[in-house]
Order: C-alpha cells, then sequence, then structure tokens
C-alpha cells in the first residue's frame, strides 16, 4: 500500500501526475485556508482535487492568461513535475506552461524562419528548453485526458 493512498489529500501533489505531462482544463480559483495561511487554489473541470498555487505557477499561468484569475477559467495548461529547491533540498514539484502550439496552425511567416530567429514569450522560451513539441499529444479543444486520477 502507498502512504498516499493511505492518506490522500484534497491537493494536487507533484506525484498524482504520475511522471507525466496533463493538459487541463482550468476551473475556477478560489482563496482557502491552509493551515494558518491563505492559499490561492486552482480548480480544473472535470477534476476533484485543487493545486495550491505558488507564486512561480501563478505568475506563469498569468504570463499566458493574464493578470485576472476569472479570466483564466476555460483555457489550457500544461501540468508537469520538476525537481525544485525546496526549504534546502531538492523536491519534486508541479510546474505549469502553456499548451503547445500545433505547428501547422503557426503563421506562414513564422514557419519559414530558422528556429533562432523566432522570438518566443519568456514563458514558451523556458518551456521549449525543457520539452519538445511532440512531449503533449496534439489535441483538439474539449479534449481532456481523464486517466489522470485527481
Amino acid at each position: 500500500m502507498r502512504t498516499s493512498e493511505a492518506f490522500p489529500s484534497k491537493y494536487l501533489k507533484a506525484s498524482d501526475l504520475q511522471q507525466r505531462q496533463v493538459l487541463v482544463k482550468m476551473g475556477r480559483v478560489e482563496y482557502e485556508m491552509i493551515g494558518d495561511d491563505k492559499k490561492l487554489i486552482l480548480y480544473f473541470q472535470g477534476k476533484e482535487k485543487g493545486m495550491v498555487l505558488n507564486k512561480t505557477n501563478a505568475n506563469n499561468i498569468s504570463i499566458i492568461y493574464g493578470d485576472e484569475t476569472d479570466d483564466w477559467t476555460g483555457h489550457e495548461i500544461v501540468l508537469f513535475e520538476a525537481m525544485v529547491d525546496f526549504q534546502g533540498k531538492t523536491v519534486p514539484a508541479i510546474r505549469v506552461r502553456g499548451p503547445s502550439r500545433n505547428k501547422s496552425a503557426r503563421p506562414p511567416q513564422q514557419q519559414a524562419q530558422p528556429a533562432q530567429q523566432r522570438q518566443p514569450s519568456k514563458l514558451q522560451a523556458n518551456a521549449d528548453d525543457d520539452f519538445a513539441d511532440d512531449q503533449v499529444p496534439s489535441r483538439q479543444p474539449g479534449d481532456m485526458d481523464d486517466e489522470i486520477p485527481f
């Protein structure tokens, strides 16, 4: 038995992703008390668990969809596991990025430019360094991965 099964969490953890990149559609954002702190929680459409938003993930979503959390509803993001430094230890954490752009959907002038001449957004530049376009399956709007257990 896994201890995570014995002590289930209301909130999403990196281990819930099972080392996969997961395309999700954002639902609502709420403030909730966790211990003595008031935290932002992002809930996803069709999923039970919410994700506690840290500053890094909130800023990354803001870069893509704007600063107003009410405007995030219905938009897609990709969740993935990354190793990060936290309190002097390297631990798994959830990180977010925008969904991969379909290469055929790029404007013709972008397709013709060599890769080093394109100017991606700051967030996309970081995501491109870590992931190839083909690592997250191309999906049609509305497709969701229902196999994720959260």
